[in-house]
């Protein structure tokens, strides 16, 4: 009898070391295999630090095929065209195709620059530290920004579900100016679509309100919540406030001479559309056992999946996403397999907890938060300059092992340490 075909689509944080724990998991009893757009994992936490220079590209980077080869997992860097679930079949950017049992899907998002007037570094006027080829253009944008320094505008726009990186580069962005001692010619305004600073799309987690305002006023920096930026032309960012009741509050015409701004995220292409896979925006609709329920032999993690706001805003904010809760998703799904290629029916389920370290450069934030969603078992969060060495040693470890070719999840002991309930092992 033939093994059972496991293709995981995506090879990012949550594809990467779903592929090493779905193979921990099953051994020999199933072929696994990796469909990737490329063959190189980046680091995507560090690009903050890769756009102002405190790192170079390479440092961050893992070149997968003999990871993957040494694990006896098969690899290709081609990318996916379509998925094809009605089919059992992955069509991919090189006209071949690829079968499966069962799949993985791992993509993380497309970045929807377009959804916005001159939003973006392709063709737009702003930058993004979403991917290492943004964080690179972003630092050559700095580099051109510092010979001729005038304001600075970071945010995220409405929609947008990932805001941890937005309130990291706006700091890193100031430690940094400091440092070349030419912070008092840049005023600085922080633009979101959060209904207030810390909320997160989490509702906020502990103080993360008090924290970040507190930061942000030590730091001379202005900001613009409950925020949607109408568009954005050279050097003007035109922002409406929106009231409580979805009317215009106020309107701003913010200048600036350098901006980074994260989008709103979608799903990619080759899903996005099919039928009875994805909700409206493309993403993956699950249930709690990773699957899809209309096609349960197709399973999904991380920032590809679906996942409802916490509530109602005046502006759309999305729920991030963090890497506590993909690693929480990855073993969930490997030892749901491992029943399912068993016979047997699915019973793990993620527990979608969340856990930050936002670096400053000269400090930070770190957050945790049990569930994800409140009310919460656990609401914790604190400041702290230890939070930059700890977000260094957290770079070096998770690219070890991803170079080893290693799953142990990892995020729930670091969290532990964090809150000091317990020293890591290892």
């Amino acid at each position: 009898m033939a093994k059972p075909r496991i293709v995981v689509l995506g090879a990012g944080l949550g594809g990467a070391i779903a592929a090493f724990e779905v193979k921990d998991a099953l051994g020999d009893k199933a072929e696994v295999s990796v469909v990737s757009q490329g063959d190189t994992f980046h680091f995507v936490p560090s690009n903050p630090w890769v756009a102002v220079h405190w790192r170079k590209r390479g440092a961050i980077e893992v070149k997968l095929p003999p990871v993957f080869k040494a694990r006896g997992i098969a690899f290709t860097g081609v990318g996916a065209r379509q998925v094809v679930p009605a089919e059992n079949h992955l069509e991919l950017n090189d006209g071949s195709a690829v079968d499966y049992d069962y799949l993985i899907i791992a993509t993380g998002p497309e970045l929807a620059f377009d959804e916005i007037a001159g939003l973006g570094p392709h063709g737009g006027f702003t930058q993004s530290v979403c991917h290492v080829d943004h964080a690179e253009a972003a630092a050559a944008a700095f580099d051109r920004f510092v010979e001729a320094p005038g304001p600075i505008v970071v945010g995220a726009v409405q929609g947008a579900s990932c805001f941890g990186p937005a309130y990291e580069f706006a700091m890193i962005l100031d430690t940094e100016l400091k440092r070349r001692k030419i912070r008092d010619k840049v005023p600085m305004t922080f633009v979101t679509s959060e209904p207030y600073i810390g909320h997160l799309g989490l509702d906020g987690v502990g103080d993360t309100k008090g924290l970040l305002e507190s930061e942000m006023r030590e730091r001379h920096i202005k900001w613009v919540t409950n925020a949607k930026v109408a568009s954005v032309d050279a050097g003007v960012m035109h922002v409406e406030e929106i009231a409580d009741d979805g009317s215009v509050k106020a309107t701003h015409a913010l200048p600036f001479a350098f901006s980074m701004m994260l989008p709103a995220f979608r799903g990619v292409a080759a899903v996005r559309g099919v039928e009875g896979l994805t909700n409206p925006r493309g993403f993956i609709v699950i249930d709690k056992h990773q699957r899809n329920p209309a096609f349960p032999n197709v399973l999904a993690l991380g920032v590809c999946v679906a996942i409802p706001p916490t509530g109602k805003t005046p502006v759309p904010v999305g729920v991030p996403k963090t890497g506590f809760m993909i690693e929480s998703m990855v073993t969930a799904i490997a030892r749901n397999l491992a029943q399912i290629v068993d016979g047997q029916p699915p019973t793990h389920e993620a527990t979608w907890n969340a856990f930050c370290l936002a670096d400053f450069g000269d400090g930070g934030v770190a957050f945790v938060a049990q569930p994800q969603i409140p009310p919460r078992n656990v609401n914790w969060s604190a400041s702290g300059k230890w939070i930059h060495l700890a977000k260094v040693a957290f770079e070096k470890y998770f690219l070890g092992k991803i170079k080893r070719g290693e799953s142990e999840p990892f995020y729930e002991r670091l969290a532990l340490d964090v809150m000091g309930l317990r020293k890591i092992k290892g």
